[in-house]
Formats: structure tokens, C-alpha cells, sequence
């Protein structure tokens, strides 16, 4: 009888354990993960609006602006100051050039 009185006393006190590391979960979910879903989702919006005449700015560094934009995710771009054409694929864009300047 003692037994089953010192389990139900003690199941609050194991939810009230866990606690802080339920809300150390909820705290690097809003932190971390919810901003990181937001800016992924952000960046996909972003290459899929992509078209002729936008000036990029590619993860290896190079400015550009798009010149064509073909069906198969694949991107080409004119670097200046010899218009040499470079085709990429369309992840390699990191931003817009024009985005950075507002």
C-alpha cells in the first residue's frame, strides 16, 4: 500500500524534472530552429523568382547578372568587365546583389 502511494507522489515530482529540459527544447526551437525554417524558405522563394537581368551574388563570390535562366536549374551569368558567360547551377546564387544595397 506504502509502495503505491510513494509512486503516485512521485509522478509530479518526475514531470518537474523533466521541465527544464522541455523548456530548453521549446527555447532553441523558437531561437534556432523557427528562424532557420523561415530563412530556408526565404532563400527557395528567392531562386525560384529568379530571371533575366538580376544582378547575383554566387556562394564562390562572383558578381553577375543573369542572362538566361533554363528549365533544368541551371543558371547562365555574365561577369563583367570581359562578359564572359558563366552557366551555374541555379543553388549556387547566395543573393541578389540589388537586395544587399537596400
Amino acid at each position: 500500500m506504502s509502495f503505491l502511494l510513494l509512486q503516485a507522489q512521485s509522478a509530479p515530482n518526475a514531470l518537474l524534472q523533466f521541465l527544464p529540459i522541455i523548456l530548453i527544447f521549446g527555447i532553441f526551437y523558437f531561437l534556432l530552429f523557427l528562424p532557420m525554417q523561415k530563412q530556408k524558405k526565404a532563400q527557395q522563394r528567392m531562386l525560384s523568382e529568379l530571371k533575366n537581368g538580376d544582378e547575383v551574388v554566387t556562394n564562390g563570390g562572383i558578381l553577375g547578372t543573369i542572362v538566361a535562366v533554363n528549365d533544368d536549374d541551371t543558371i547562365v551569368v555574365r561577369v563583367k568587365p570581359d562578359n564572359v558567360k558563366l552557366q551555374m547551377a541555379r543553388g549556387a546564387v547566395a543573393s541578389l546583389a540589388g537586395a544587399e544595397k537596400k
